[in-house]
């Protein structure tokens, strides 16, 4: 095969993969009943004038499935953290004994894991747009290298492979929200 053919191939690849690894990170980000240090990626605090995750300002643990505890390294750095955490509106409060932070997670209702399934769809069919707009841009590479003169057959059997590269990755998305879905919906 061409290997400029190969380098759009791998260049489409690499896009499907990034596009499953997002969709990865954005599911731990979505809680199912239980506690998981993954709830509070994302929420960043003004640790002495740089904003700061979580994770670099704090010891986060799961004592068990219900809590959440963090213990910032700089105990003056509690207040500032509970705001940042009630900012996030994650649907906890969190308490402060004075040394540790500690988040009790509420049981979800029906009704809210019913809408987390759906967020967890969206996220999903944003990853599958992800993916093919990476198999559309491919194509359209492979075009442009068959008007430079490439034999029309090796053009076809590429988009065989950005085809089969796609179905690939969006089996691999259904996968992921399938297996979401069923941990959020289990009580």
């Amino acid at each position: 095969m061409n290997e400029d053919l190969q380098f759009v191939i791998d260049t489409a690849e690499e896009a499907m993969s990034g596009s499953v690894s997002h969709l990865e990170a954005e599911l731990v980000k979505v809680r199912a009943g239980r506690a998981s240090a993954g709830m509070l990626d994302g929420i960043f605090v003004d640790f002495y004038g740089a904003r700061t995750a979580l994770a670099q300002m704090s010891n986060i643990s799961t004592p068990d499935a219900r809590t959440i505890t963090l213990q910032p390294w700089d105990k003056s750095m509690l207040d500032p953290v509970l705001r940042a955490i009630q900012a996030a509106n994650l649907g906890f409060n969190p308490t402060n004994n004075g040394t540790i932070l500690i988040c009790s997670i509420p049981p979800l209702t029906e009704e809210r894991r019913k809408d987390m399934v759906k967020r967890c769809r969206t996220i999903g069919e944003d990853a599958k747009v992800s993916v093919r707009t990476a198999r559309r841009d491919a194509n359209e590479e492979v075009k442009k290298l068959t008007k430079a003169g490439l034999p029309e057959d090796e053009g076809k059997g590429a988009e065989t492979k950005i085809q089969e590269l796609t179905d690939k990755y969006s089996a691999m998305i259904d996968k992921h929200l399938e297996a979401k879905e069923k941990e959020i919906l289990t009580v």
